[in-house]
C-alpha cells in the first residue's frame, strides 16, 4: 500500500486530496476514487 496525492478539478475548483492504494493500481481507478473523496465532501 502507498499513499499519493492527487489534484482533482471539481465544480470548477482544485483541491488537493490523498488516497491509500495498492502499488498495481491502475492511475484511471486513482483518479476515480480522489474524484468521488473530494465529491463526497465538498458537495453540501
Amino acid at each position: 500500500m502507498m499513499e499519493v496525492y492527487v489534484t482533482v478539478n471539481y465544480k470548477e475548483r482544485n483541491y488537493q486530496t490523498n488516497v491509500i492504494v495498492k502499488k498495481e493500481m491502475p492511475w484511471d481507478l486513482i483518479n476515480q476514487l480522489a474524484f468521488e473523496q473530494v465529491k463526497k465532501q465538498w458537495n453540501i
